[in-house]
């Protein structure tokens, strides 16, 4: 089943005890993002904090990621942690990196994915070029995510403890 507007947006009203993703993409073309990244790319900075209803969310509720990365970061990695971690993880959310730039990646091949309350997986799907083309209700086991949740966790490192680094 694929996921969009109000079915998608449930996912995070109804979850109970977590919502977690696995970020695998040195780079997610949003259509919201574009012209914020383009005034980042030519040196604009956002100051923050800010605050919206995801920050208002992770404020309260138990929301996490890891996103695998590798240096050099891409802009893209640069603007996002800036623009979006810097505050989110401030605010609540548990943010991870799991740097594969001196290490083999724990998780090759793994897709993007949501997990809610270890029991739902939403399969995101990408373009090569990080746009964003799909969202796929899981219907298998979801045994497999709640191990690729617990290897990412283990080989990551907390968002504000990487950038000071």
């Amino acid at each position: 089943m694929l996921l969009d507007g109000d079915e998608w947006a449930a996912k995070f009203r109804t979850f109970q005890q977590e919502a977690w993703r696995l970020e695998t993409w040195p780079q997610y073309l949003v259509p919201q993002e574009a012209d914020e990244f383009a005034a980042f790319r030519n040196g604009a900075r956002f100051p923050g904090p800010y605050e919206d209803a995801w920050t208002r969310m992770v404020s309260t509720r138990n929301v996490g990621r890891v996103h695998i990365v590798s240096r050099p970061l891409t802009d893209y990695l640069r603007f996002e942690f800036e623009r979006y971690y810097q505050h989110q993880a401030r605010a609540g959310e548990d943010i991870r990196i799991l740097d594969v730039t001196e290490q083999e990646n724990p998780l090759p091949g793994v897709q993007d994915f949501w997990m809610f309350d270890q029991t739902t997986i939403v399969l995101m799907h990408y373009e090569p070029d990080g746009k964003q083309i799909g969202r796929e209700l899981y219907d298998g086991d979801p045994a497999p995510y709640i191990e690729y949740q617990r290897i990412a966790k283990a080989a990551s490192t907390p968002f504000l403890e990487y950038v000071k680094e």
